[in-house]
Parts: C-alpha cells; structure tokens; sequence
C-alpha cells in the first residue's frame, strides 16, 4: 500500500500540467454557464461553446505549430490562443480576404484597425505573434494599473480589452459584460478548456 501510494505521488510530480503558461492556470479559472440573454445566438450556452470549437479543430490544426511556437515565446497557454481563433474568425471560417464583414477586423486572431494592425498575412505565424502580443500586454497593463490582482482576474480583464480595446477596465467583479452577450470571456475560456484536452498544450 506504502509503496503504490509513493509510486501515485512520484507520478503526479513528473507528470506534465495540462494548463501551461505565466498568466494563470485555465482549469482554476471558473466558467460559469455561458448566458443566452439576452441576445440569443447559437454560441450561447457551454456546451455549445465547446461544440463549436470541436467543428474548428480541423482548421486550427493547420495552425497548431505556430500557435504553440507563440505560446511559448510568450509564456502562454497555446488553447488559450487556440480558443481566442476560434471565437473571434471561426478559425478563418468568418473571413473574406483576412477581414470581417465591415472590414472592421484582421486575420485569424481579428485584431482591431485601432492596434495599427502589422500588414502581415491574415493566417501567418507573424499575425498569430501580434495578437497574442496584444494580449499579453494587456494583461500586464492591467496588473501594473491594479496589482492587487491575481493573474487570473488580469487574464480575464486582459481579454475583455482584447476583444474591445475602447472598453476601460476598471473593476474586476467577476461579471463578463465584453459583449452584448455578456459571454465573451467564458466563452472564451470553454473554448480553451475543450482545446486542452484535444492536445492544445505544451
């Protein structure tokens, strides 16, 4: 019993993580039921979210080695990245030319015209780097602005301003109101848990 009990503990500590990166650790981070109000849409609900990104996978497999090669330059888990393609251009499913219907929004990752979008190409690696870049400095914006804040409640925050760079984050109640939704960053977040166990991690 002692010695299938040590083998259980020496397992568990070389055992790889299944959450990866520097921003907090997805499978701690709370995703509450996706709300369908008050706009329906057929995202709406969390298993729906993860049906979603299971339809994307083929697509996002064809970026999985450049998403993975940013995530570790940046230090952040890659179903993170996966999950943030997935939602915001359908894994390039939503595309005309790279943009979005109103030509609001680029490539993979749809960042915004008002970052200055880098003229790369829509689906590159060099694309994928700049908004996870975004992304990631946001985050650290906000830890700097609010440090009294966990790097969950930043990553969570940092996503919001990812998606609505005009939107001012100044309190962290646990409310997910970047949308109309009001379901962006749980979506976000069933999204890249679903990845997760797919094979996303590194």
């Amino acid at each position: 019993m002692l010695l299938s009990l040590l083998f259980l503990g020496l397992a568990a500590l070389v055992a790889p993580s299944v959450s990866y990166g520097c921003y907090g650790d997805l499978q701690t981070i709370q995703t509450p039921e996706v709300s369908c109000e008050p706009v329906q849409t057929p995202a709406c609900g969390v298993q729906s979210a993860a049906k979603l990104v299971q339809v994307h996978i083929i697509r996002l497999r064809q970026y999985e080695v450049p998403i993975k090669r940013v995530a570790k330059i940046y230090c952040i888990d890659p179903a993170l990245i996966g999950a943030l393609i997935s939602v915001e251009s359908g894994a390039g499913l939503n595309l005309v030319d790279g943009w979005n219907r109103d030509r609001t929004r680029y490539g993979l990752m749809q960042i915004h015209k008002h970052y200055n979008t880098i003229p790369v190409a829509w689906d590159s690696e060099d694309h994928i780097a700049h908004g996870t870049n975004i992304l990631v400095t946001s985050m650290k914006e906000l830890r700097i602005k609010h440090p009294t804040w966990t790097w969950q409640q930043c990553l969570i925050g940092g996503l919001c301003a990812f998606h609505d760079k005009v939107r001012n984050i100044q309190v962290y109640d646990g409310t997910d109101n970047c949308n109309l939704n009001n379901n962006y960053v749980n979506t976000v977040l069933v999204r890249a848990k679903t990845l997760q166990t797919m094979g996303f991690t590194i």
